[in-house]
């Protein structure tokens, strides 16, 4: 196991526990931007961490572009007064005024949503009526996802018409989110990437030609991140999540990100040995994510050779033929192989630094409301 994850003062460590590497998470932060070329290029999501603390380390690194997709995210990151705040979400209904009451509280930080329907558009404007500040406004285009956006067509480009004459509203830019695109050939990625941007392109100078500003254009996520941080188009962002934290699922596909390490773990304890050759941890799927298929949930850094029999809520049995070398109460580091939703498992997470324990820090945003 790589020495930088083991824990000296584990008796101060009730399991199982979602712990944070500090030192790991500012070398992922740096390596990022060291990518994109500058932090003016980034626009990273904070629904990997939902940490203040995190989010604070990406702005002292110069990164005052944040990307979120709840409301009690947005106001997370509206309470370190992170000066751009983006929404990444089609904002309806009763949270429309939710965003409007989190612009009026937090008047150091801007913010934006997504829109990409006429009705949409029409309820922003009118919700912001009376405002002390515009609503900043990104169409959400939809380049093959399938999950939200317009594609990039004539009706796009009304919609973006009608964006610029509503009031209350602020025309910001395109929104392109691509995470359809996880293919793990680089090349393979790179192509798809330059034939969704193509049409996304011609309808920015459509507009532009109108007269229509699109000062921005917010891309990708974390398996597409390196291509787009290689283009070079006015008002390009990129928006890579998972790379603060990282997880085992991107890290065991995608070779030009080998210089980020996976910074968080969830330290697990042996509460049984039922059977020989076999070990029971309390690591359920109460702990660690459990949308990847059953087996492929974690990497274990300590006992590489394993077999997964079962998981349940609380439990997380294995055959290995190490089991004799195992006493009850004896430590497995899991690395995540999807790190968002398992953070959200969480309460809060240890903090280590140097091989210590320091302290903990709460996963602040992962409930759907905080004070708005």
């Amino acid at each position: 196991m790589n020495p930088v994850y083991r824990i000296d003062n584990l008796d101060e460590v009730f399991s199982p526990a979602l712990v944070f590497y500090k030192s790991l998470i500012e070398s992922n932060i740096a390596e990022i931007i060291r990518l994109a070329g500058s932090p003016a290029r980034l626009c990273p999501h904070v629904k990997t961490h939902k940490t203040k603390e995190i989010a604070a380390m990406q702005l002292a690194a110069g990164i005052t572009t944040h990307k979120c997709a709840t409301v009690a995210e947005a106001e997370m990151l509206a309470q370190i007064q992170v000066p751009d705040i983006l929404l990444a979400y089609p904002v309806i209904g009763p949270n429309v005024r939710r965003v409007r009451e989190l612009a009026g509280k937090y008047p150091r930080s801007q913010f934006g949503v997504l829109c990409d329907h006429p009705d949409s558009a029409k309820a922003l404007s009118t919700g912001f009526q009376g405002a002390s500040a515009k609503l900043k406004v990104l169409m959400d285009i939809d380049v093959g996802h399938h999950r939200t956006g317009i594609a990039a067509s004539p009706a796009a480009a009304e919609l973006y018409a009608l964006l610029a004459t509503l009031p209350n509203l602020q025309l910001d830019g395109f929104h392109v989110y691509d995470g359809h695109n996880h293919q793990e050939e680089l090349a393979t990625r790179e192509a798809a990437v330059r034939d969704l941007i193509a049409p996304v392109l011609s309808l920015r100078k459509q507009v532009e030609a109108k007269g229509i500003p699109v000062p921005r254009i917010i891309c990708g996520g974390t398996p597409t991140f390196t291509v787009w941080a290689k283009m070079d188009f006015p008002g390009l962002q990129c928006s890579p999540g998972t790379f603060v934290l990282y997880d085992n699922g991107y890290g065991s596909k995608y070779k030009e990100l080998s210089g980020l390490t996976p910074a968080a773990v969830v330290v697990s304890r042996l509460i049984s040995k039922p059977m020989p050759g076999r070990l029971t941890f309390d690591l359920g799927h109460k702990a660690i994510a459990a949308d990847p298929p059953a087996g492929k949930r974690c990497i274990l850094l300590n006992l590489p050779e394993f077999t997964p029999i079962l998981q349940n809520e609380e439990h997380f049995a294995i055959d290995t033929p190490a089991a004799d070398t195992w006493n009850i109460g004896d430590v497995i580091y899991a690395v995540p192989s999807h790190v968002c939703p398992t953070v959200a498992l969480h309460r809060r997470a240890y903090v280590v630094e140097n091989n210590k324990v320091t302290g903990t820090w709460e996963i602040a945003s992962r409930d759907r409301v905080l004070t708005v």
